[in-house]
């Protein structure tokens, strides 16, 4: 299947406790997007076939000719909504109590909606900072209503321009509790948008995310595929407590395997879905941990590939694990 990678792989690497970036060499005003761009194309080549970029602070009409140029033949294959690095969103967009801010902010994710569509490109939206920080603090009930009529809106634009909307959860971070942050709540969202008539709305697994709240991610992959509703994956890998963004197959292993089966059974890719990379190297050499991860998932594809499918399932009708695992292990050599 195709590739697509987060240009934000590629910044200066920032943490609350270093603000200026474990790589600050990286930073938007020494290193632009464009130049980013070329070193991820230099550094990558073939191994990426399009970039991923945040409207407005990555890509916007202002720097399109020179990222296009910077790319060299790959594509923009989507573009996610940036409100969450806008600090006048501090409490939220498109959730925001001021109804001045809320407006701000839904027309900045219709702009991007637009811009995307005109692209041929499809968007994200990962709604990190549509939640709240403290119980007693938030009008539930209004809060989910003005973030799926974000969200809507949105959909509608990009429907126009025959592209897809891709949802994103994830449990915390910008804002503690994200309204949206398990699979279920995106469905949920799904299911709203639905009962009005919009249907180009599907998911968006990142990988860690769900490895976060525990959700096991060839079982909500085969899921989410089975209704239609896959349609793009963020590859990554972590610890568990944290948004880490490691290396694909650093941790999570058989967890990844299982997803490439899965994802294999499904025939995902086949319909044009990419493979998104989503790192965020802190330390390590951006160009070296995106070609890892690339190589690293190569292999365990690979893996899945060698797995008797047939005798899997056999096994997995009976619910036998031993032999689930022998089969498994014989794919990896053992």
């Amino acid at each position: 299947m195709k590739t697509s990678l987060g240009i934000w792989a590629f910044g200066p690497m920032i943490t609350r406790f270093v603000p200026g970036g474990y790589q600050p060499a990286h930073t938007y005003e020494d290193e632009p997007v464009p130049e980013k761009v070329h070193r991820a194309v230099e550094g990558l080549g073939d191994l990426i076939d399009g970039y991923e970029f945040h409207y407005p602070g990555e890509i916007s009409p202002d720097n399109l000719a020179a990222i296009r140029s910077a790319l060299d033949g790959h594509d923009i294959y989507c573009i996610a909504g940036g409100l969450h690095l806008d600090p006048r969103f501090g409490r939220g967009g498109l959730v925001n109590p001021d109804e001045r801010l809320r407006a701000e902010a839904r027309r900045i994710l219709r702009e991007a909606a637009e811009f995307a569509g005109t692209l041929g490109a499809n968007m994200i939206v990962w709604p990190g900072g549509e939640g709240y920080n403290y119980p007693f603090q938030t009008p539930y009930v209004d809060s989910w209503r003005w973030l799926i009529d974000g969200l809507g809106e949105a959909a509608e634009i990009c429907a126009r321009h025959d592209v897809k909307l891709f949802l994103e959860h994830k449990n915390s971070e910008p804002a503690m509790k994200i309204l949206m942050r398990n699979i279920g709540m995106c469905l949920y969202v799904v299911h709203q948008l639905r009962m009005q008539g919009i249907d180009n709305v599907q998911i968006n697994m990142d990988w860690q995310h769900l490895i976060m709240n525990g959700e096991h991610l060839p079982e909500y992959a085969a899921l989410l595929a089975s209704d239609g509703l896959l349609g793009h994956l963020h590859a990554n890998s972590g610890w568990g407590t944290f948004d880490d963004d490691n290396m694909v197959g650093a941790t999570a292993f058989m967890e990844t395997l299982e997803l490439a089966l899965e994802l294999r059974r499904s025939g995902y890719g086949s319909a044009g879905e990419r493979l998104g990379f989503d790192l965020y190297p802190y330390t390590e050499d951006q160009v070296g941990a995106v070609r890892r991860s690339v190589i690293q998932w190569r292999f365990i594809d690979s893996v899945a590939a060698r797995i008797d499918d047939g005798a899997l399932r056999e096994a997995q009708q009976a619910k036998d694990a031993v032999r689930a695992y022998e089969i498994v292990y014989a794919a990896l050599g053992a």
